[in-house]
């Protein structure tokens, strides 16, 4: 709501005012705590004759009230910053079987001077599950297979007629060894199309004997040798070496790092 009040009162006649104050342009402008403005003319000889205009439109504007309205927080800092955690993946769905690979990063071990060497290279779970129906897999029966670096190689290096095959045993050198077998075998479809993964599994432990299969085509395979090729370097903790580069700490003059440089010679 607006409220305009103009208040109007004739000025003295002429010849009661002062030929000075008919040109001064001095006046008094007040501004009072509700948003009214005033204004008036500085006194004449005679009694005042007030010229007064308001304007209120406190309900339109209330500072009071705009101050302790909350406002908008800005972005913390961090926003934009990696979570602590990120999950991603590539999955492929047949109507035999679906195939998903997700990756695992290296593990690191600090050592005595505070630095940190790696422990346990990074891989790719590849995770096998049956369907049970149109677009349906049981996930509860599903087998796992990691794939490691040089194993990557050898995916990303196959050729469209050349087959491979992998054997893990995860409890060789244990007292279980031999009682878990797993082969992955990668060999070309018979049209040229792609290739078939088939992974093998017996377990004397847990009574199971089991093998799944799914075609992988040109393009898939393609994604799998991309994504291999980018996560590699990761998965072997070089990113963790390139970020921790100081310029002076690795020349020839550093007794910690011995030897004779090629370049210097």
């Amino acid at each position: 709501m607006l409220n305009l009040q103009l208040q109007l009162h004739s000025p003295p006649p002429p010849s009661l005012l002062s030929p000075s104050s008919l040109f001064s342009s001095s006046s008094s402008l007040k501004l009072f705590p509700n948003h009214s403005f005033s204004s008036k003319p500085l006194p004449f000889n005679t009694p005042k004759q007030p010229f007064t205009l308001r304007c209120r439109h406190s309900d339109l504007y209330d500072q009071n009230t705009l101050a302790s309205t909350p406002r908008p927080s800005r972005p913390s800092p961090s926003v934009g910053a990696l979570p602590p955690r990120v999950y991603v993946g590539y999955s492929i769905y047949k109507g035999k079987a679906a195939l998903t690979l997700t990756p695992r990063p290296p593990e690191f071990t600090p050592l005595d001077s505070g630095a940190f060497k790696i422990s346990k290279e990074g891989y790719v779970l590849l995770q096998f599950a049956p369907a049970v129906g149109q677009r349906q897999y049981d996930w509860t029966r599903k087998q796992v297979f990691s794939l490691s670096v040089g194993e990557m190689g050898s995916v990303i290096s196959l050729g469209a007629r050349e087959s491979c095959e992998f054997f893990h045993d995860p409890f060789k050198g244990k007292s279980d060894e031999g009682k878990v077998r797993k082969i992955l075998k990668l060999e070309p479809l018979p049209d040229g199309s792609g290739h078939f993964f088939n992974l093998s599994v017996q377990n004397k432990l847990a009574d199971v004997d089991e093998s799944i299969y799914i075609p992988v085509t040109k393009a898939e395979l393609a994604v799998l040798s991309s994504t291999f090729n980018f996560i590699m370097p990761y998965l072997l903790g070089w990113h963790t070496f390139a970020n921790s580069i100081k310029p002076d700490e690795y020349n020839s003059a550093n007794p910690r790092y011995g030897g004779d440089y090629e370049w210097n010679r």
